[in-house]
């Protein structure tokens, strides 16, 4: 039997996961919202550097009430958004056996489900991908494409297991890390840096960014400081992280941020994911981080006032 799949948020990243795991097997189904109509009509899709695809989904719904099937995997793929409220959203199609995957960044962001849902099983994932939506149901995939997951808050599983062979069929490459809040630490080095940097440098891209010696420094610094408070909170890192970081996004392709596409796009930015939980972190811990600091306040001031049509 197939494994059945919701897809929560089938925008760039969710959709285009959606599309690959279709293809490997799963029955995939999306809930969507602004993307409802084009979706319903055209399925989406998928102009990707790995194959272009359409992918229909198996079931395409604008309410999680309208879903009827028994979910062997939750896949929540929405931006992390305070207004957002991911347990109440899906609490009645949660079954016994149902596993729910976190396809977010950030940090601390399984903890809602964790506590909502003691009972199953919850799975961190990271991606990494340079992928857009242009325009509604339609997905660009520009590079790279793996995802990292790993069962919260450590160690594997069967489910784990199973969804990895999954990516892999449809040929994604898939890791499972056992220690994922570790590698949602080391992601936060390339997001709490690079995605305000971005939006505040008056919309650079990733080339622009390392190409400028101030912003470059001021990326630096912020990684440092990440490094710093995850090993404080008991998650180590490399030194070395910050200079394969660099050499990494060097050797992409340049790229919009997703905070920055979310900026041009009128979208609410993920300042909390990627900036909040760690000042929350570093006030646990007792130490300064002012370079995230003075990020976060500033990403604040620009939401608000993106928010108010100034």
């Amino acid at each position: 039997m197939k494994p059945e799949i919701l897809i929560v948020g089938a925008g760039a990243v969710g959709g285009y996961y959606g599309a690959r795991l279709a293809q490997g097997g799963a029955r995939v189904s999306a809930l969507c919202r602004s993307d409802y109509n084009a979706v319903r009509s055209n399925g989406i899709i998928v102009r990707s550097v790995a194959g272009d695809c359409t992918f229909i989904p198996a079931s395409t719904i604008q309410s999680i009430s309208d879903y009827k099937m028994v979910p062997d995997y939750i896949i929540i793929s929405t931006k992390v958004l305070p207004d957002i409220d991911i347990p109440g959203m899906i609490r009645s199609i949660v079954r016994p056996g149902t596993a729910i995957v976190h396809l977010q960044n950030g940090i601390e962001i399984e903890e809602p489900s964790m506590a909502a849902f003691p009972d199953n099983e919850i799975i961190g994932a990271i991606a990494f991908i340079c992928a857009s939506r242009p325009s509604p149901g339609c997905i660009a995939h520009e590079d790279y494409g793996r995802v990292t997951i790993g069962r919260y808050p450590s160690g594997s599983s069967a489910k784990t297991e199973s969804l990895a062979d999954l990516f892999r069929t449809a040929g994604i490459q898939c890791d499972i890390d056992p220690d994922i809040i570790t590698a949602r630490w080391k992601k936060l080095v390339w997001n709490a840096s690079l995605n305000p940097i971005s939006v505040l440098g008056g919309g650079a891209d990733t080339r622009e960014i390392m190409e400028s010696p101030p912003a470059l420094q001021l990326a630096r610094e912020v990684m440092a400081e990440v490094v710093m408070l995850a090993g404080k909170s008991g998650h180590p890192l490399p030194d070395s992280i910050i200079d394969k970081t660099i050499h990494d996004t060097i050797s992409m392709k340049p790229t919009k941020t997703s905070m920055l596409q979310d900026y041009e796009g009128g979208r609410p930015l993920e300042t909390e994911a990627l900036l909040g939980n760690a000042l929350g972190v570093s006030r646990r811990v007792g130490v300064q981080v002012p370079h995230i600091e003075s990020l976060y306040g500033l990403l604040k001031l620009v939401g608000e006032k993106k928010r108010r049509g100034a």
